[in-house]
């Protein structure tokens, strides 16, 4: 019986032998091979500058912070994500407000949305689920026609006049939509490098915006990085740098920087990344084909319009409830297949439940996800191992009719 992970890192000689350069070089925490990592994430989502950093987690949280949100302020975000997306939103002391799927989509009901922004709104965060980004165009026209209940807080809020959007681009790193990169379409993106993405620095992220004349490029990074370490005006690679090792700390801050070590590992990872993105649509299109037939609904991760990251391959079976999903994701596991579930809706989890969201309010993101299951798809898997899980695929549906 052949063997199907779900999703292992790719990593090739390039990657090790860059990692050991590092290692070699005596400078392993954050300094060349991350600023170098930076200037290149840059420079491939089109935008001035990026902060790497720990995790998209800690970008996004960060990024919240620099915004100036916090108590009294609420956040729109969706029911069906992961935990990270909200979980940020009580670590600068802010409310969430849940949005529902809109019927038969993944995506937020951008009517239920617009209509959920108040003068205590001050940030919406979509999520570029699986990698297929949002329909920015639809959120953008929301906020702009709500710009008279916003009421700013700071100066950078003053600034944007308007809800401000910030991407969970988690899965969306090199995700494409109407000719622009994720990461230069929202007002913030925060992409995630964790060892199960596209694009790997086994933990990490980076934090982009797209330009805006008021806003100040060397402002906004000196901020992300005095945030992510300790506040401090002068990190280790600087102080090694200058004859003066005299610095301050300008806040009580934290400790989330991206160390060099890791970068190396992302420097290579996106050298060989449009390779990567074209072998993840090579195997969409053979999944696509192959089940067309089938009473299952997947996402669109290609059209004329829009190529997306291909990160994860979902599945929906029609008409089926989570009892069938789960027989089915069980009988693909023991045919050597590991499948997984993206997500459970954050109403459905403990730490939300405690806090009075109730899965019976988003009858629709309950739906979406009673019957999901997301299917191996990933740049390790040969032909072979592509056949196998259709072929798979197949047996199961035929065997739980």
């Amino acid at each position: 019986m052949r063997k199907i992970p779900f999703s292992p890192p790719d990593i090739t000689q390039a990657e090790i032998d860059e990692v050991v350069k590092v290692l070699k070089s005596g400078w392993i925490t954050t300094g060349p091979e991350t600023k170098l990592f930076e200037s290149r994430i840059a420079e491939y989502c089109n935008v001035e500058r990026a902060a790497c950093l720990s995790s998209q987690t800690s970008c996004a949280e960060l990024t919240l912070r620099i915004l100036g949100i916090g108590p009294g302020d609420e956040v729109i975000l969706p029911a069906y994500t992961y935990t990270a997306t909200a979980s940020i939103v009580y670590h600068v002391g802010a409310k969430p407000v849940m949005i529902d799927c809109k019927s038969g989509s993944f995506e937020m009901d951008y009517d239920k949305m617009e209509a959920a922004i108040n003068h205590n709104t001050k940030a919406i965060i979509p999520v570029d689920l699986a990698g297929v980004i949002c329909d920015y165009d639809r959120i953008f026209e929301a906020v702009e026609r709500q710009k008279s209940v916003f009421k700013p807080k700071n100066e950078i809020q003053e600034k944007f006049g308007r809800v401000i959007v910030m991407a969970d681009g988690a899965h969306a790193f090199g995700a494409r939509r109407k000719g622009k990169m994720c990461g230069e379409i929202a007002d913030f993106t925060n992409f995630s490098f964790h060892a199960v993405k596209n694009m790997t620095t086994a933990e990490g992220g980076a934090a982009v915006h797209r330009p805006h004349e008021w806003l100040d490029e060397d402002d906004i990074y000196k901020q992300y990085m005095l945030l992510s370490l300790h506040g401090q005006t002068k990190d280790a690679y600087q102080k090694n740098k200058v004859a003066s090792w005299e610095y301050d700390v300008v806040d009580t801050q934290y400790k989330c920087n991206m160390p060099d070590v890791l970068a190396a590992l992302g420097v290579v990872q996106l050298q060989r990344y449009e390779k990567i993105l074209e072998r993840r649509h090579e195997l969409i299109r053979v999944y696509n084909e192959e089940f067309k037939d089938l009473p299952i609904q997947v996402l669109n991760h290609c059209d004329e319009n829009h190529r997306s990251s291909g990160h994860l391959y979902f599945v929906r079976f029609i008409g089926k409830d989570d009892e069938y999903r789960n027989k089915f994701y069980n009988m693909m596991a023991e045919n050597g297949v590991m499948c997984n579930v993206h997500f459970k809706p954050l109403p459905m989890l403990s730490a939300y439940k405690k806090r009075g969201f109730k899965i019976s309010d988003y009858p629709n993101t309950y739906n979406m996800h009673k019957n999901q299951l997301t299917l191996p798809l990933n740049t390790t898997m040969s032909d072979d191992d592509a056949w196998y899980v259709i072929e798979t695929f197949k047996q199961c549906i035929n065997t739980l009719k």
